[in-house]
């Protein structure tokens, strides 16, 4: 049972680009251990055991009747009587009431793979936070080294008389700000690693490891394409199209139930000896038939339109939630195409601030020129990798919510 619920849970993963491995290993780990994930499996597994029960003849019933004061026949006395009653509904009534339980299981897995999709999401999100603020770690540090470099070239210049020793300062207090920026960092990392094993639900926290840079594939659709995908394969969409397959069913059933029912049975009556001598015959009466007629037309025609406002009201709940998943498409894909264009963006932007810093740094070692631009590029230079870094997680996260809504 375990394996098969594993292999249910983690069957639709996405095949992953290279480089994503690690966060395959990590939904497969989140498939495997999330309760709420797991929860919703066996609430399935439960509504799914129902469609039996609804499809199932009702209890037989078998009564016993016993005569205190004996009624005598020509062949003796009647001592007891057994009754035995089996009722059937109207043809194809069980059969109708089966499926459509068996629809409702459907629209309860359709909530099941909406809340595994949404969890590979909340998984990815995570870890896309994770590796930005990891990313943000190793950047910091790295222009913390550069001003380290800065200041002991800063510090030769000031002991041989050639700058003043606001330059050192400066520099010490670039560094002052980055090293708080860092251990903010760190103490943030912490709380990320935390909710990303949360979401795993490991015993243990999970040693993370991240690619030396994150990948930057597009979205394999066009918008109009995607936008289509939501509409057909969205679970919630799903889950609802499951719902009125339901109620078409039970109005039928409605309608059924208003039709006569038959009952068959079987009555025994034990004879005892009688005054002449008689030594007692059986009585059977075999076959009884019998049937219900349903005579109060209004219960049913009532069952019948509250199943076709219910009708109405999913088909209403259907277009809301249409109009809803669109609204949030075109959200999250201005978030991808903005995310799409800051990556061109911040890539130029850091290749021009890498080049002017070079210019500056060989004008300061030998002409002790335009220190102060020195810092206000090597700041640029340290927010232009920050928003580059950060315009790739972006990036994924949103192809990742869209794959979401597409029921991926």
């Amino acid at each position: 049972m375990k394996r098969t619920i594993v292999y249910i849970l983690t069957m639709l993963l996405p095949v992953l680009a290279a480089g994503q491995e690690e966060l395959n290993k990590y939904l497969t780990i989140a498939a495997e251990n999330n309760p709420g994930l797991r929860a919703a499996f066996n609430n399935y597994l439960s509504a799914l055991e129902k469609a039996p029960q609804a499809g199932s003849l009702p209890d037989p019933q078998l009564a016993f009747g016993y005569f205190i004061q004996p009624v005598e026949t020509r062949n003796g006395p009647q001592e007891f009587k057994i009754s035995a009653t089996q009722m059937f509904p109207w043809f194809g009534t069980l059969k109708a009431k089966e499926t459509a339980t068996f629809k409702q299981a459907m629209a309860q897995y359709g909530m099941f793979n909406d809340k595994r999709s949404k969890l590979f999401n909340e998984v990815k999100a995570s870890w896309y936070n994770l590796y930005f603020n990891n990313k943000a770690v190793a950047i910091t540090l790295e222009n913390i080294d550069i001003l380290n470099t800065f200041k002991k070239l800063a510090t030769v210049k000031v002991e041989a008389g050639k700058v003043s020793a606001v330059d050192q300062y400066r520099i010490e207090m670039e560094i002052n700000d980055l090293e708080n920026q860092l251990a903010d960092l760190r103490d943030k990392q912490y709380v990320l690693e935390l909710e990303f094993n949360k979401l795993l639900n490991v015993q243990e926290p999970i040693t993370l490891t991240w690619p030396d840079s994150l990948w930057t594939t597009d979205f394999y659709l066009n918008k109009t394409a995607a936008l289509d995908s939501i509409k057909a394969n969205n679970h919630q969409l799903l889950s609802i199209d499951r719902q009125i397959e339901s109620l078409e069913l039970r109005k039928q059933i409605a309608k059924k139930e208003g039709a006569p029912s038959f009952s068959l049975g079987i009555d025994y009556v034990s004879i005892g000896k009688g005054a002449n001598n008689m030594s007692g015959k059986d009585a059977i009466a075999f076959p009884k038939v019998g049937i219900t007629i349903p005579l109060y037309r209004n219960k049913y025609k009532s069952m019948v339109q509250e199943v076709v406002y219910l009708e109405k009201a999913k088909d209403f709940e259907r277009v809301d939630k249409v109009n809803a998943l669109e609204v949030i498409f075109e959200n999250t894909w201005k978030d991808y195409t903005d995310a799409r264009r800051r990556i061109e963006l911040f890539q130029a932007q850091l290749g021009l601030a890498q080049k002017a810093m070079k210019l500056l740094e060989t004008e300061y070692a030998y002409a002790n020129k335009n220190f102060e631009e020195i810092l206000r590029i090597e700041r640029r230079l340290l927010q232009y990798q920050l928003e580059l870094e950060k315009a790739k997680t972006d990036k994924q996260a949103a192809i990742a919510f869209i794959s979401y809504l597409m029921g991926k």
